[in-house]
Parts: C-alpha cells; sequence; structure tokens
C-alpha cells in the first residue's frame, strides 16, 4: 500500500546537518516497491550540487506492526522505521528513531498536502518534542525523476 511515488513535504529533526543548511534544502521524491511482499526497496531522487542522484536503501521488517529497520553502515547505525499514519492514497507521517533522537518525516502524494494532513503532522511533531524551530518544509518543484547511473549511491545511511 506504500508502494509508488512520494514526495518528502516535510522533516522534523534536530540533525546538526539538517539545522546548518536548511536554506538549502532540494525537492525529494521517493519511490517505494515491494520487491518480496514484506520489505520496501526504497529509492530517493534529490538533487546534490546541482546533479539527480538515487539513494537506495532497504527497509526490512522488524517485529512491531507498520515497522521496519533500515541497517546503516557500521555498528549503531540502525534505524528503526515507524508508519505513523498514513491513508495511502495522499499521505504517511513516518518515524525514525536511531538510538534516542526521533526524526518525523511527512511525505506526500503530491508535492503539497492539505491544511489538515499538515495540522496533523505538526501535532505529532510535538507530540515526539520537537518543535516548529526543527521543521523543515521542502520545495515543491524542481524534481529530479530518474538518475544516471554514475550518480546512484546503494544503502547509504542517511538522517
Amino acid at each position: 500500500q506504500l508502494a509508488g511515488r512520494w514526495f518528502l513535504v516535510g522533516m522534523a529533526s534536530r540533525c546538526s546537518h539538517l539545522m546548518e543548511h536548511s536554506h538549502r534544502l532540494e525537492p525529494t521524491a521517493v519511490t517505494v516497491t515491494v520487491p518480496d511482499g514484506q520489505s520496501l526497496a526504497i529509492s530517493t531522487f534529490r538533487k546534490l550540487a546541482g546533479t539527480c542522484w538515487e539513494i537506495r536503501q532497504r527497509y526490512l521488517p522488524a517485529q512491531a506492526h507498520g515497522g521496519f529497520l533500515l541497517k546503516g553502515r557500521g555498528y549503531g547505525s540502525k534505524v528503526d522505521v515507524v508508519v505513523g499514519e498514513t491513508d495511502h492514497s495522499s499521505y504517511a507521517i513516518l518515524y525514525y528513531q536511531k538510538g534516542r533522537s526521533v526524526s518525523v518525516k511527512l511525505y506526500g502524494r503530491a508535492s503539497r498536502v492539505s491544511d489538515a494532513v499538515a495540522d496533523k503532522f505538526e501535532q505529532r511533531v510535538r507530540a515526539v518534542g520537537l518543535s516548529e524551530d526543527v521543521t523543515y518544509y521542502f520545495p515543491t518543484y524542481g524534481f529530479c525523476d530518474s538518475a544516471d547511473e554514475f550518480h546512484i549511491l546503494d544503502g547509504e545511511s542517511q538522517t
């Protein structure tokens, strides 16, 4: 049900990299496939220095319902991913927990979401102790649809 194309609409995180570079947020689109009926194959398309990149990740099913595990490289780099709320047709709110830090991401089937969905996202953000000053909204135009073979990153874990 999560399969298909999504747009990263908003994100709340205390990630210092995000804070420092929030003025340079790039439009980000995601394609989700379910290759084996359980895990999610995620392709994230975004620009880095004006070039389209594809970042490929695999979310493995976790024991919790609606939960996934994203394994990064190295010790302690696993990320727990939980689908907090979705209607599959217009939006999805996902939680990412790495150690003690939690991020919340809002994805939309379109690059913009309704005010009601944006309000839900902001409520969820506040509920995990994050605030407006660490909530970022992404540009709604200029998306990458693909990347050439030289601009594909496999399995990198990202904040």
